[in-house]
């Protein structure tokens, strides 16, 4: 068995791409157990052509905690299932207990075979960008390599830049989920979850992308965490798009990105490049 020819990167971002006929990868969706007891909705995506058993795996984080795992057809799944990644994805989950509840729904496809435990990444953007940032500060000896776009080295201050045009439903969420940087004891609590606070511990190879116009996560911020890495001689590589803000949106900034991934994938985690 062989995987599939490689998807170009610009036939997945390029908005400009001629209507494919190519069938996405399928998503099945599974319940994991967290070592609380907690369900955890999940989707499993696994490359087609290749025995299902001891693949590098990208546990991929989305940006919100208290959803439930996105659909396998999006745009990054692909990329990663068609470079013979599993993908995996976890909703419904408690944000304080980052990443404790990740690495129960990794420990759980370790045992269902599917997943090499010592070729497994962490990606994600914004929300899930912090979970990269914290799983390997936290848990440094946990991931072979860490994606993190927009991340949030620090809590409160994240939680103090949320735009005054936000949905309230979702600033409330926020704060619910998250806490209230006002409230010192909260803060403090805050900042112990975060990973500004914790970089001397990493030693993962990571990959930080930052937009320079980001109102969220402000540059200054995700330089902090590359430059103190660096100064510890730890392998990162860090993008930044000058007309970029929390998410990245020109097209040709995308392609990029994540030409730019699956290098850094391939190199660490032996998936094709």
């Amino acid at each position: 068995m062989a995987l599939p020819d490689p998807i170009p990167v610009e036939d997945l971002f390029s908005p400009h791409r001629a209507p494919g006929t190519r069938t996405p990868v399928p998503t099945t969706p599974l319940t994991l157990a967290a070592r609380d007891g907690r369900a955890l909705p999940s989707s499993l995506t696994l490359p087609v052509g290749i025995e299902p058993r001891g693949l590098p795996t990208v546990l991929l984080v989305q940006d919100r905690p208290w959803l439930g795992p996105r659909c396998g057809d999006g745009a990054v799944v692909q990329l990663l299932a068609n470079r013979g990644y599993a993908v995996l994805q976890v909703g419904d989950r408690e944000p304080v207990s980052v990443p404790e509840d990740l690495l129960d729904a990794v420990d759980r496809v370790v045992e269902l075979g599917h997943t090499d435990p010592d070729r497994v990444a962490i990606a994600g953007s914004s929300w899930g960008g912090y979970a990269a940032l914290a799983g390997v500060a936290f848990t440094p000896d946990r991931f072979a390599a860490a994606v993190a776009h927009s991340g949030i080295p620090n809590l409160a201050n994240y939680l103090r830049s949320v735009p005054e045009h936000d949905d309230p439903a979702t600033a409330a969420a926020w704060f619910r989920h998250i806490g209230d940087p006002d409230d010192p004891d909260q803060e403090h609590a805050m900042l112990a979850r975060s990973p500004v606070t914790r970089v001397r511990d990493i030693r993962t190879p990571l990959l930080i992308a930052q937009g320079a116009q980001d109102p969220r996560v402000a540059p200054a911020e995700s330089a902090l965490v590359v430059d103190a890495l660096r100064a510890r001689r730890r392998e990162v590589e860090y993008l930044v798009f000058d007309d970029e803000g929390h998410t990245i949106e020109d097209p040709e900034n995308r392609i990029a990105l994540f030409r730019a991934v699956e290098r850094f994938l391939a190199r660490h985690l032996g998936g094709r490049g």
